[in-house]
């Protein structure tokens, strides 16, 4: 079995105990909040866990030339603790992905109910009073709350085995930086989808792409490399190299999320075909759709956009209007150009070469992926 599948069979294993360890906590306080743990559980099954992944090979490439040289039992005891920060990288990004369920009103989630939904189904299955839609939103944010904290707590007990003071404190210094800047570039999403009508049309593309540094690019690639890294101790330099691997790989796929997002296949997806325009995202593809478009004609896809409840007619002139304007085209080349620019600075990097290899394979991954 290769070394990144006994990875990722560990890191659901760490997940799958702490899950239970929490609802047997759960459950001498009171079998109603059961179901908080079971949403958790079935969330944090299966993904791609490319940030798990991300890590994971950036701590091994930076061992060999680290300024920190560890002995074999420390060396031990970090590649253990690799794998509780790896799962609190998953926990977190399970809670940001129930939250980010609510903000955009998606109903699914990998095919099926996202947790809100889930919360509105236990409310009206149980006939209690009041909304069961208020109850989906109560339910969701308290559970993606209870998550953030499962993962500082996972990344904390993992972070007790780092080999010395200093490297602790740098990962603490990464994964604090990353929960700032994802929650900053979340508020500017849900911003831009509100207030992209009375800004510049032609400075949408800037904003879409301030968007994606920091809600995607820098937390889904960039700071789990550098948190895998810091905990090898790495250098400046080399955490800098990553850096200039990790930033155009993640403007890359979240672009590549994007076009997915409106012409996805739903069967692979687990989305509704164009479920990005019916929650009316500003993303990089729609902003190049925008700047190209006449006045009258931009008057019309601003206001369909901000409709949410578009028909499958309404979608189809969308995803036509963002074909013809050249838009879609314009994504493919700026992925191109962006996976090319981060594939180079990949191999000027002085790490494992193992390591180099598995992180290559897991950026062609990230360009060409169907889901």
């Amino acid at each position: 079995m290769s070394e990144t599948k006994v990875l990722l069979g560990l890191i659901q294993d760490h997940l799958d105990e702490f899950c239970v360890a929490r609802k047997s906590d759960f459950e001498q306080i009171s079998p109603d909040l059961i179901p908080v743990v079971d949403y958790t559980r079935d969330l944090l099954q299966g993904g791609k866990r490319f940030r798990a992944l991300f890590c994971y090979w950036s701590w091994v490439g930076a061992l060999a030339g680290a300024d920190v040289r560890q002995t074999e039992s420390q060396r031990e005891a970090s590649a253990e603790a690799m794998v509780g920060i790896t799962a609190a990288l998953e926990m977190f990004h399970a809670a940001a992905l129930v939250h980010d369920d609510l903000l955009d009103q998606s109903d699914t989630r990998r095919g099926a109910p996202s947790v809100h939904k889930r919360f509105e189904a236990l409310h009206s299955a149980s006939g209690w009073a009041g909304s069961p839609e208020r109850f989906g939103v109560a339910g969701s944010v308290l559970v993606g709350d209870l998550m953030l904290g499962w993962s500082s707590e996972i990344f904390g007990n993992a972070l007790l085995q780092a080999p010395e003071p200093s490297i602790e404190t740098a990962c603490r210094t990464e994964f604090s930086k990353m929960r700032v800047e994802v929650m900053a570039g979340q508020y500017l999403d849900v911003l831009e989808e509100n207030a992209a009508n009375t800004r510049p049309v032609d400075e949408a593309v800037g904003r879409a792409n301030r968007v994606i540094l920091y809600k995607t690019a820098k937390y889904s690639i960039e700071a789990p490399m550098l948190i895998g890294a810091a905990f090898a101790g790495a250098s400046p330099s080399l955490l800098r190299g990553l850096s200039a691997f990790g930033i155009p790989l993640g403007m890359a796929f979240q672009l590549r999320d994007d076009i997915l997002g409106v012409f996805g296949d739903p069967a692979i997806t687990g989305k509704p075909a164009g479920d990005d325009l019916r929650e009316g995202k500003r993303t990089v593809l729609v902003a190049l759709t925008r700047e190209s478009l006449t006045s009258s004609v931009g008057a019309i896809f601003d206001e369909m956009l901000s409709s949410r409840n578009l028909t499958g007619e309404q979608i189809s002139f969308l995803q036509q209007t963002i074909i013809g304007s050249g838009a879609l085209a314009k994504s493919e080349r700026m992925i191109e150009e962006l996976a090319d620019e981060s594939l180079n600075a990949l191999e000027s990097l002085e790490i494992d070469d193992r390591a180099k290899i598995e992180l290559r394979e897991l950026a062609l991954k990230v360009i060409n992926r169907q889901a």
